[in-house]
């Protein structure tokens, strides 16, 4: 009698999960060696948060730092540094979507994405490749923008654990906006295009509590402002690295990283299958 093996050969497409960790780490790689040859998306995400942070600053700054609770005009300008910070380094953030959309829609457009649906390769793995390349590129972007925060002035007054539990929520942040830049990437035509749609995010800060209170605002204004994912991550930081009230804004801001990573994620892998049936 002929023995028949009882191993059965996985379908295609699964993958065990070390294998996806291990094309996880290879399409990260692939990632990261991007920002190393394509330098000027990397610049840019520094270079534009940087100038804005000087120009609100050192421009405006005297007259807008002024106009804080509690802040007379001689100190406006320092007052208002403390204050913008935490929203410079969440637009940082944001505008890393668009290099990211960027970077996808290219994969798609050159067919790059097609030849690894060819491949053993977790599909899972070359969007997680591309989220996680973006965080890290999110937080380096961060650190820098902070750094020139900190030498023109901005000081903290967190404690070690307040820096940790910002540095973890920027993180969180950085992952969930990262999963929304792929799905936009994707979701784009072109490559010539596939920036438009996430300048929504970096809109975002601008529209909430980044660079003025929310209570300045008309009062529709205000309400979209309050109510937005960027005014509880402002707010978070900006109480963890200065000591204002956190009230509820850490339990919104971790619920809207939950959200919007869930909707960014279901909405790649949704355009993702359905071109892989084409």
């Amino acid at each position: 009698m002929t023995t028949v093996s009882a191993r059965v050969k996985p379908a295609a497409g699964i993958r065990r999960p070390s294998h996806v960790i291990a094309d996880s780490l290879t399409m990260l790689h692939r990632n990261l060696l991007h920002m190393v040859r394509y330098p000027g998306l990397s610049v840019f995400t520094i270079v534009g948060p940087v100038v804005i942070l000087l120009l609100f600053v050192f421009v405006f700054g005297g007259t807008l730092g002024a106009g804080l609770p509690g802040v007379n005009a001689t100190g406006g300008r320092a007052a208002y540094l403390a204050y913008v910070v935490p929203g410079i380094l969440l637009i940082t953030i944001a505008g890393t979507a668009g290099g990211t959309a960027t970077t996808v829609s290219m994969d798609m457009t050159t067919g790059v994405t097609a030849r690894f649906r060819t491949m053993a390769i977790s599909r899972a793995a070359v969007l997680a490749g591309h989220v996680l390349g973006n965080a890290i590129q999110a937080l380096i972007a961060v650190a820098l923008v902070l750094g020139v925060g900190l030498l023109i002035g901005f000081r903290p007054t967190a404690s070690p654990l307040e820096w940790m539990a910002a540095a973890g929520l920027l993180a969180l942040v950085a992952y969930a906006i990262s999963w929304l830049g792929v799905a936009m990437g994707m979701q784009a035509k072109s490559v010539e295009t596939a920036s438009n749609l996430p300048l929504i995010l970096t809109l975002l800060p601008l529209l909430g509590s980044g660079f003025v209170p929310t209570e300045s605002m008309p009062a529709g204004l205000a309400w979209f402002a309050l109510y937005q994912p960027f005014t509880p991550f402002i707010e978070t930081i900006r109480g963890l690295l200065l000591g204002t009230p956190l009230g509820t804004n850490p339990v919104f801001a971790l619920g809207w990283c939950v959200v919007i990573a869930f909707l960014g994620y279901s909405w790649s892998r949704v355009i993702y299958e359905r071109k892989s049936v084409r």
